[in-house]
């Protein structure tokens, strides 16, 4: 198949849809509340396509991360405006508001509290090292446990079916196989370039990364960690990317597969209605970066 198929094309889950991004456009399907498929798509403007230094390396991960968060904060908000229609939304105003409290909660969860927690018990364990460590873990149960516990919501759970349509409609694509629900459905619901994957790497090397870090204070530790936060994600895209490249090779078999577990926490079968919403988001990136590619 050809490389981009392989690499390119990824997305995620939103609010009765999935977002894809392309080679140069971002989409977005989402069905709207009278059944019908809501289509969107916009130029994909990122320094990746046009500057080599944020092509480098350990710069790229950082490039995509914020992106990625960037783009997918804005399409969330698009589709839950969609289940909106007719209504009386929220302001942007008060979607960033929001988004600035679920940002901090995320930090003071599993940064601050795994750190406030071994200090605690920093007279019983005086070693900085085995301190650092269990930090880590401490974070890892967190991440594992609150990916356990919102899949109990309803509405949840169906954004993590999405996420399964947005993976088996990739998987599909990539096998150079016709974008049609029966054809898709057989596929399964993880995929190695998965963000569920990502968070997993960004846990597990944040443990070997902080692990030698001195304990100073509480003020100097927490802002270390949050300015470390950056490094670990660059570090963690990298071992993602290598993982997802060669994932034949018993050894990235090995490595990739603990983020293959992780997404039956994040992933649910989905009906044929959810797939036929991915497939339409994958077209329009498809379709957008065709015209593009004219264009240039």
């Amino acid at each position: 198949m050809p490389e981009h198929r392989a690499t390119t094309y990824g997305g995620q889950a939103v609010i009765e849809g999935v977002m894809i991004r392309g080679r140069r456009t971002v989409a977005l399907a989402c069905r709207r509340p009278n059944g019908d498929i809501y289509r969107y798509r916009e130029p994909l403007r990122s320094p990746l396509l046009r500057s080599p230094v944020a092509r480098l390396p350990f710069v790229r991960g950082i490039v995509v991360l914020w992106e990625s968060l960037s783009y997918g904060l804005r399409m969330l908000m698009r589709s839950a405006e969609v289940q909106l229609e007719g209504e009386q939304g929220q302001s942007t105003g008060g979607n960033n508001i929001v988004i600035g409290v679920a940002l901090f909660a995320a930090l003071v969860i599993f940064i601050g509290v795994p750190y406030v927690a071994t200090n605690l018990a920093r007279a019983a364990i005086p070693s900085s090292v085995v301190l650092n460590i269990v930090e880590g873990v401490i974070r890892l149960v967190l991440l594992i446990g609150y990916l356990i516990a919102i899949s109990f919501m309803p509405d949840v759970r169906r954004v993590f079916a999405y996420h399964g349509a947005e993976h088996m409609t990739i998987h599909a694509f990539e096998h150079g196989d016709p974008l049609l629900p029966e054809r898709i459905a057989p596929y399964p619901t993880a995929h190695p370039r998965c963000g569920t994957a990502f968070l997993l790497f960004v846990a597990v090397v944040a443990i070997a990364l902080f692990a030698f870090l001195p304990r100073v204070n509480l003020l100097v530790d927490l802002i270390t960690r949050l300015l470390l936060v950056v490094p670990v994600a660059s570090i963690s895209y990298e071992v993602l990317r290598l993982g997802a490249a060669h994932e034949r090779l018993p050894v990235m078999r090995v490595l990739i597969a603990p983020g293959l577990l992780l997404q039956r926490i994040t992933t649910r079968r989905p009906d044929a209605r959810m797939i036929e919403v991915a497939v339409a988001s994958l077209e329009e990136a498809i379709a957008g970066d065709r015209e593009a590619e004219a264009a240039a």
